[in-house]
């Protein structure tokens, strides 16, 4: 009988000796600390301004924004760091910041933030609501400055104050700080944390900024009989972003780039222009490229472009290309529908430059858009304005035809001179135009005609030639000191 009971005795032991077991494997473990543990790593604050920058260039649009590329050689410790990333651009847009490491050494981004919380006197106060100033103000009858501790209540619509218990606002005096709150800058930041390793790191940081702008300017000098001139292009630099540029390249776009509404910009234009900063070739000038849809314009030397600066440069010269001088008269396509006497009396002749921009030419570089302003030497030599337009952008081996004003000697008279109904929707009008010419010399005006509709000219005192489906020309040839006079009948059907 004692046997069963020693069997059953041992088995329970052996159970509970298994609990004990299991039990001592999954309790926690607690430790006491040591004094030779090792504290919690902090993270580096450090921070890094344009004077560690090794090389920067802008590419500017002429849509007033601009790429941002520069290289920097930063001391980072391994582990976590906070990178302070100052002397950028006031009108950065943060979305489109990138940051890269050059070389092997890793470098790892854990956070981005952009810091613009600038400080200024609003500000400074702004953060001081619910805590003590000293506010100064000069004593009257000794001339020296008293101070009174002051709790900063309000400054929604100006300071008020908490004095000796009182509540008060336009308190006279001058506040003092006791320190600037950290998170007030001087001016905007790029704030990283980044997990790296230790030595120096060389970083690429490109971004979009706004307030870079860009527009060229043409001066164009006509000889004496207007079949030749000279060109000069300019580029005009508009530097309002908030930083600095030293020792920059400089690249220009010229196109019509497609922006995205409530300032988010497509990457692809930035991601194709992350080219390595490198020294540009040695020319005095810029030299031109095509470049996706669009054309680059990149001066062959670095350039200051300073902040709040407008900065002048050659684009292009020519010292010689052909010219035409033309004038023109125009109609109105109003003038076919109905019936009229005479409907211009001294009407002005238009006066205007036809050229090629092509190499044979003289010219043939793709010409961004702008303002070209044209002068003539007279008499004496002196060079004197004659006239200015603008043009769009212009590819090369396109033709350009730029206004300079109206003609002083040259007028015309437009007469209908007969009217008929057909039908209802057809109907035939003669015209006489009267060109008087008080030059010294023979001129050619060409008549710019637009009849719209199904146009046919049934006679013509004239040769004309047919423009497109809704115009044709004409180009008498006026005598010195004499009158021309053009007169032609033309069938319009409207239906």
């Amino acid at each position: 009988m004692r046997r069963p009971f020693i069997k059953m005795h041992t088995t329970m032991r052996a159970l509970l000796a298994m609990v004990a077991t299991l039990t001592a494997v999954t309790a926690p473990v607690v430790l006491e600390p040591s004094d030779d543990a090792e504290p919690q790593q902090k993270t580096e604050r450090i921070r890094s301004t344009a004077a560690q920058r090794d090389a920067v260039a802008i590419t500017v649009y002429n849509q007033n924004f601009g790429l941002v590329r520069e290289v920097r050689t930063l001391a980072l410790r391994n582990g976590r760091v906070s990178l302070e990333y100052g002397d950028v651009a006031s009108g950065i847009q943060p979305e489109t910041v990138h940051i890269r490491p050059i070389g092997g050494r890793g470098l790892q981004i854990l956070e981005q933030n952009y810091q613009y919380d600038l400080l200024s006197p609003e500000k400074l106060l702004e953060k001081y609501v619910g805590r003590t100033v000293t506010v100064y103000r000069m004593n009257p009858q000794t001339g020296e400055d008293e101070s009174v501790e002051a709790e900063v209540l309000s400054v929604n619509g100006g300071p008020i104050l908490r004095i000796a218990g009182e509540i008060t606002f336009n308190y006279p005096g001058r506040f003092g700080f006791p320190e600037v709150p950290d998170n007030l800058i001087a001016e905007p930041t790029l704030l990283w944390r980044l997990d790296a390793g230790g030595g120096e790191q060389q970083v690429e940081v490109s971004y979009l900024t706004q307030s870079l702008n860009w527009k060229s300017d043409y001066v164009m000098v006509l000889n004496e009989d207007d079949d030749e001139a000279g060109l000069t292009g300019w580029v005009t630099l508009t530097n309002q972003s908030g930083t600095s540029y030293t020792n920059a390249r400089l690249q220009l776009v010229a196109g019509d780039v497609q922006r995205v509404n409530q300032g988010m910009e497509r990457d692809d234009m930035r991601l194709r222009m992350m080219a390595d900063v490198a020294a540009a070739q040695e020319a005095p000038g810029f030299s031109e490229q095509g470049f996706f849809e669009y054309h680059l314009y990149t001066l062959g030397r670095p350039a200051d472009v300073m902040n709040n600066e407008q900065k002048q440069v050659t684009l292009l010269e020519s010292d010689r290309f052909g010219v035409g001088k033309r004038l023109i008269f125009n109609g109105a396509a109003h003038y076919y529908r109905g019936q009229y006497g005479q409907v211009a009396q001294n009407q002005k002749v238009g006066v205007f430059l036809d050229f090629e921009n092509s190499e044979e030419n003289g010219l043939g570089m793709p010409l961004p858009k702008g303002v070209v302003r044209v002068y003539k030497r007279d008499r004496d030599g002196a060079q004197q304005f004659i006239g200015e337009d603008l043009i769009d952008h212009t590819p090369r081996d396109e033709k350009l035809r730029i206004k300079m004003g109206e003609a002083f000697d040259v007028v015309g008279d437009r007469v209908q001179t007969d009217w008929d109904v057909i039908s209802s929707c057809v109907y035939e009008s003669s015209w006489r135009i009267d060109l008087r010419n008080h030059k010294d010399e023979d001129v050619d005006v060409m008549l710019v005609e637009p009849v719209g509709g199904d146009w046919q000219i049934l006679s013509s005192s004239h040769a004309y030639t047919q423009l497109d489906a809704w115009t044709f020309t004409m180009t008498p040839e006026v005598p010195a000191d004499g009158e021309t006079t053009v007169t032609y009948r033309v069938r319009v059907r409207w239906c």
